[in-house]
């Protein structure tokens, strides 16, 4: 019989009104926070068919909407000035604001607190993977979670430069400068200038090399993570074989989260023909997040 999900509410610090699934105890000891990826959702299929698998008698899931949700999504912030005691920002991936995603992490990891969990784990899939590390790399953030697994962490640069080139990512990147300098960054980029629906400064973020959300740069060997290298808790990657987004052998991949994670807290697993979401291996993946988690 499948877990019955409780819908919950999140409130973030700068007061963003974010939904959620909860699945488990109402206190559990232990809680692992989902933070799904780009364009997904608190329903994002990973997360969803994973919860079944993790959750016991001492452990709960939360999986919840971040303001990156879908690809363009209304959000509701409390504001008293309304009638409705809220107003609604037009958000989703293709305008969201990357370090934001501090404040939604915040106000997932404040959640399980309420509910009296002792253990918070982070457990991001692809560009939650991001999302995961950038919130632990702040200030004092690591005291707030004993732990972070890493879901087919891909680079984002990576997979745009493999899937669209240099040239139209210089081009693009030119046209979207251009357009944060007249005060433009959350306008979106023609279609014909950049195939996805990406604002400018989103665009950036997303596609340039030098931005803080490229956590994961090994298309560049030589340059050095140092947002990932912050990281001091416990970490598991689960990488897979077969991922739509890699642009190289996930192997290679593997070497590089090993140089660059601390060893004796850093566990590093590729699960062999599974796709970018893990689809049919659900059980495995399970497995080796559950033999982890009891290391710690």
């Amino acid at each position: 019989m499948e877990p019955v999900a409780r819908i919950v509410k999140l409130l973030t610090p700068d007061k963003f009104l974010l939904d959620g699934l909860w699945f488990g105890p109402e206190e559990p000891k232990r809680v692992i926070i989902f933070i799904h990826g780009l364009t997904g959702s608190l329903l994002s299929s990973t997360g969803i068919r994973l919860a079944p698998l993790l959750i016991n008698n001492a452990t709960s899931l939360l999986s919840f909407n971040n303001r990156g949700h879908d690809i363009v999504a209304k959000t509701k912030r409390v504001d008293k000035r309304k009638k409705k005691g809220y107003s609604s920002q037009t958000l989703g991936a293709a305008l969201e604001k990357f370090s934001d995603c501090v404040f939604d992490i915040e106000g997932a990891i404040n959640f399980a607190k309420s509910r009296g969990a002792k253990e918070i784990f982070l457990m991001g899939h692809s560009t939650g993977s991001q999302k995961s590390i950038f919130y632990l790399s702040k200030r004092g953030k690591q005291r707030q979670a004993k732990g972070v697994v890493l879901l087919s962490p891909m680079s984002d640069y990576a997979d745009s430069l493999r899937a669209n080139g240099q040239e139209r990512i210089n081009l693009a990147e030119n046209f979207a400068n251009k357009l944060i300098k007249k005060g433009g960054g959350n306008e979106l980029l023609p279609l014909s200038v950049w195939p996805d629906l990406n604002s400018a400064q989103r665009f950036l973020s997303l596609n340039t090399q030098n931005s803080e959300e490229e956590i994961f740069t090994y298309v560049e060997p030589t340059k050095s993570p140092h947002t990932l290298r912050k990281i001091k808790v416990p970490t598991l990657v689960v990488l897979a074989e077969k991922d739509e987004f890699r642009d190289r052998p996930m192997a290679k991949i593997a070497k590089w989260f090993d140089k660059h994670l601390r060893r004796k807290i850093a566990t590093i697993k590729i699960v062999g023909g599974a796709d970018h979401g893990f689809s049919e291996k659900e059980k495995e993946v399970a497995k080796l997040i559950n033999s982890w988690l009891s290391m710690w």
